[in-house]
């Protein structure tokens, strides 16, 4: 599925399109429908920046049994 938000909204709202990825994948990660891996590459930035940026939202991460199977699939690929 693709969405395509105008160029005229992202001026009204005062984003690029980079910028409003990133809230998307917050949101989503505090919301719990995404992991970190999956916000983190939604957000097009790698774990350990995203995890910076939540931190200095003060959004606690929640790390749980998916996220933990997650990152030993990503090293076993690495």
């Amino acid at each position: 599925m693709s969405l395509v938000i105008s160029n005229e909204i992202l001026e009204k709202i005062e984003m690029s399109e980079n910028q409003l990825k990133v809230e998307i994948a917050v949101m989503l990660f505090q919301q719990e429908r995404f992991t970190l891996a999956q916000a983190a590459r939604f957000a097009q930035m790698n774990q350990l920046a995203f995890q910076k940026l939540l931190a200095s939202r003060h959004i606690p991460l929640h790390y749980g049994m998916e996220e933990l199977m997650e990152d030993f699939y990503n090293l076993n690929v690495l």
